[in-house]
Order: C-alpha cells, then sequence, then structure tokens
C-alpha cells in the first residue's frame, strides 16, 4: 500500500569550493568512508549539518587555508577538492567519497520532497510534496512543468495511487503502484512502478517514497 505523504536541498553540480557562499542553495553529500562509516553532509551557508549514524550536529564556517573548512572547537569537517575529512569524538574518517546518486535522493528528501521517481528515454524526474505539489522535468531536465493535483485516489485492491491535474493547456496524469521496478539504465531497484501521462505522452519510471 503506497503512502504518499513529499524535494529540495543538493545544488548538484556545486563545488566543495563555493559551498559555503550565503547566495547559493543549499548542497547535500553522501560520504561513504573508510571502515563501511557513512554519513550526509548539507552545506546551507555559513553551516554544514552532519547526519550522522548516531546524532545530527551542525557547525559553523571557520577560515581555511585551502578548501572549506567547518568546526564547533570539538568536531570536524573538512573539504578540499575530492577530499574529505570528518573528525568527530576523538576519530578520524579518512578517503570519504561522495555517493552522487545516493545524495541526489537524500538532497530531495531534505528538501521536503516526500516521493521522487525517475525514467528513461528520455530522461525524466517526477516529484511530489506536501500539498500534492507535482513538479516534473521531462526531456533531460529542458521542459519543466509544475501542478498542484487533487487529493490521490488509492485503490488498495490494485496498490495504487492516482493523481491528476491540470494546468493552463497542459494536463497530467499520474499512476504510483505499488509493484517492485527496475530502473532501465542502471538496474536499481525501487519499490514503486510509476507511470505519468502529460498530455498525450506517457513515461514510464520507477520511484519510491522518501519520508
Amino acid at each position: 500500500i503506497l503512502s504518499i505523504a513529499f524535494f529540495t536541498a543538493c545544488s548538484e553540480n556545486a563545488s566543495h569550493s563555493d559551498a559555503h557562499d550565503k547566495d547559493i542553495h543549499p548542497t547535500t553529500y553522501v560520504y561513504e568512508c573508510d571502515h563501511q562509516f557513512n554519513f550526509t553532509a548539507r552545506i546551507e551557508g555559513e553551516k554544514v549539518w552532519l547526519f550522522l549514524p548516531y546524532k545530527t550536529i551542525s557547525l559553523p564556517h571557520i577560515p581555511a587555508a585551502s578548501g572549506v573548512k567547518f568546526s564547533d572547537g570539538n568536531s570536524l569537517f573538512w573539504t578540499k577538492a575530492n577530499e574529505v575529512m570528518l573528525d568527530v569524538n576523538s576519530v578520524s574518517y579518512h578517503d570519504c567519497k561522495n555517493n552522487r546518486a545516493r545524495a541526489i535522493w537524500e538532497h530531495a528528501k531534505l528538501n521536503g520532497v516526500d516521493f521522487r521517481a525517475v525514467g528513461n528515454e528520455p530522461g525524466w524526474v517526477l516529484t511530489i510534496s506536501e500539498g500534492n505539489k507535482v513538479m516534473f522535468k521531462s526531456n533531460y531536465g529542458q521542459t519543466i512543468n509544475e501542478f498542484i493535483t487533487s487529493s490521490p485516489v488509492t485503490d488498495q485492491n490494485t496498490q495504487s495511487t492516482l493523481y491528476q491535474a491540470s494546468e493552463k493547456e497542459h494536463t497530467i496524469l499520474i499512476t504510483l503502484k505499488g509493484t517492485p521496478c527496475s530502473d532501465t539504465m542502471s538496474g536499481e531497484k525501487f519499490e514503486t512502478t510509476v507511470s505519468v501521462t502529460l498530455d498525450d505522452k506517457k513515461f514510464n519510471g520507477c520511484g519510491k517514497a522518501l519520508h
């Protein structure tokens, strides 16, 4: 049974060197470090939020001779080009690499997206947020359509949820079905099969709830 309850926090192409600029959007990274230690970092202007396996902390930006550094005197998060170091609870983690694929989904979650779906040929992205706000980016992100849909209709027997809306000259019909789905390009597994009909064009893909 689908529970759809909605995207925004990784300027996905922002570099670490400018990520602390007050005027740019928040950026999100999912780091995979040595000793199988993983964490999420969200840089928001002059501070970074670190979502660690056991707690969440916020560190202020401090001057650095090179790279970008955040520290409260006890914990340290430092980035330079593709290098990242985390020092927390007197333990240092090195060789941390950003998993961009995971970061995109985490970015959406932290930005308030409840459900996100993707598809290929041509590439498209669907997000559904609180208040049934829908954003559909098609043609590899070159075309963006936004809608506010009516309350979704759920069919318990078919494990499907239906959204539909009209805005100006466009209409959209979204069907989320609770059946396993595999991305046709990456092979990644998802919990939901998604179909989107924008006007008279149909798109098929996969998605998952983020909250």
